[in-house]
């Protein structure tokens, strides 16, 4: 039988050829291949399939791969879909510095939008989606409360 992990961004296809001894819910031995290694949970959720797991003084980030997961993937389902903006707001108060969009620009993920000034650091405000800039509600130099509409898209 044939077990597929997840070892942080690495995928693992083993054989059933690894066993593993519990010691108690926490400790563990695991035999490979003629060699023992010592283990311990150090955190679990079932819900998501992940275990953080220390072997041998180092620690990893361990998540089984079901036969569903692999089905998604092949469907092309694995992947989180881009939402669509709407509008921008303010997440601080602050002076926009700059705007670095016009109308009718078509914006992506991580597009910079406009640079905000709060505290005396400059932001700059990415775009968390896609669209089409339908207009700019603020102007270079002037202040903008918590939550003002930025920009709007189409």
């Amino acid at each position: 039988m044939t077990h597929i992990w997840k070892l942080g961004e690495e995928t693992i296809e083993t054989l059933s050829g690894a066993k593993i001894s519990w010691e108690n819910k926490q400790f563990f031995k695991l035999f490979y291949q003629g060699k023992t290694f010592f283990g311990e949970v150090e955190q679990c959720d079932t819900e998501k399939n992940m275990m953080r797991v220390r072997i041998n003084h180092r620690s990893f980030d361990i998540k089984r791969e079901l036969p569903i997961h692999q089905l998604l993937k092949s469907m092309g389902l694995d992947k989180v879909a881009p939402k669509k903006l709407d509008v921008l707001q303010a997440p601080m108060p602050g002076k926009v510095l700059s705007v670095n969009v016009s109308i009718g620009d078509e914006v992506e993920i991580g597009k910079s939008l406009l640079t905000l000034e709060a505290m005396k650091m400059e932001n700059v405000i990415k775009a968390e989606g896609f669209g089409k800039v339908k207009s700019i509600e603020v102007e270079t130099g002037k202040t903008v409360d918590k939550g003002a509409v930025l920009i709007c898209f189409e």
